[in-house]
């Protein structure tokens, strides 16, 4: 799966029947991971690749609910 740029809101991860749109906000933050888990515990990251007004977003085309994911954030 290819994270593409995807839309800063609604915040939170949004499925929309074709993939999931994630948005987090950081004010201080220099970058940020999407941090996808497999069903064994394998860790897969995307680096989210926009940000207006201080929320991240990216777009997971292929996930569905039930995807296990977390973020990692850089920065001060």
């Amino acid at each position: 799966m290819t994270l593409e740029t995807g839309r800063c809101y609604p915040l939170g991860a949004t499925w929309d029947g074709e993939g999931v749109n994630f948005a987090v906000f950081s004010e201080h933050a220099t970058k940020i991971e999407l941090c996808v888990f497999n069903a064994h515990g394998h860790e897969t990251r995307h680096v989210l690749p926009a940000k207006i007004d201080g929320v991240w977003h990216g777009y997971l085309k292929g996930a569905a609910p039930g995807l296990a994911y977390g973020f990692r954030a850089f920065g001060p």
